[in-house]
């Protein structure tokens, strides 16, 4: 948020939209207030990383990358998370999932590079969950520029034998934390940097799951799918995001889950 504060002058959306200096002076004013917002911490940290399911099962290897989502800012329990819930979802059939996340909060596309290293460090997972995108449309980055490293990601990730499964930037427009109009054009800067997250994942040889479309009906209908800070998803959020990507990550990992 505190990118998108300070260059929110530069935005030439920003100013077509707001028209007037009255409108523009509106805009830098929530910005300012999203940026000072009291936004939820990590809680797990490092320390998402579990055992789900049954220990004689043969194990599938799930490793998430990408942002606070990915690490389950906004919950308190690994079981809470959208790798959680995932896997529980994986591990209905009696298998047995070995989850672990090396996303950081705030990170960009830009960050990938360095966690798809720490990735590949040891067993080979066999898929990888990539939540990443919020931040390069709050950071105002050029979604074209953030598609480009997402899907050198992908790709590194796919010649080395994982199968991918990106989640897109969510729907920003649901994020209670900001207000309108505010809210309204980070929902449209989010939309552009998923249209360009499924161009760049599927030419790199990922699977593309647009969290935007499929769940941001759901978000913008019901305020419980967030946390306390109304930005991040709350353990109703999550849940709805694990249904959404359960498809997806399954048909990857060669798997028919039981649904509940």
């Amino acid at each position: 948020m505190t990118s998108l504060a300070r260059k929110i002058g530069k935005a030439a959306a920003i100013t077509l939209i707001a028209g007037t200096a009255g409108g523009a002076a509106i805009l830098a004013t929530e910005a300012v207030i999203a940026r000072n917002r009291k936004y939820a911490k990590p809680a797990l940290g490092l320390a998402l990383r579990a055992r789900i399911g049954s220990a004689d099962a043969s194990a599938l290897r799930l490793v998430l990358l990408g942002d606070s989502t990915a690490l389950g800012v906004g919950v308190e329990h690994l079981t809470d998370t959208v790798g959680g819930q995932l896997a529980e979802l994986l591990s209905a059939d009696g298998r047995q999932v070995l989850l672990s996340s090396v996303g950081v909060a705030g990170s960009r596309s830009s960050d990938l590079a360095t966690q798809v290293a720490r990735c590949l460090l040891g067993e080979r997972p066999d898929v990888a969950l990539i939540l990443v995108g919020a931040n390069d449309a709050t950071g105002l980055r050029r979604p074209t520029d953030a598609a480009v490293y997402l899907g050198a990601a992908v790709r590194r990730l796919r010649d080395a034998g994982v199968e991918v499964v990106v989640g897109t930037c969510p729907d920003l427009g649901a994020a209670r934390a900001i207000a309108p109009p505010l809210r309204q054009i980070v929902g449209w800067l989010g939309r552009r940097v998923a249209r360009a997250q499924v161009r760049a994942v599927h030419a790199a040889g990922g699977a593309v799951v647009d969290l935007g479309a499929e769940t941001g009906p759901v978000f913008r209908a019901d305020p419980n799918t967030l946390c306390h800070d109304r930005y991040h998803p709350s353990a109703d959020g999550y849940r709805v995001w694990a249904y959404a990507l359960l498809p997806a990550v399954a048909h990857a990992a060669g798997v028919t889950p039981r649904l509940p």
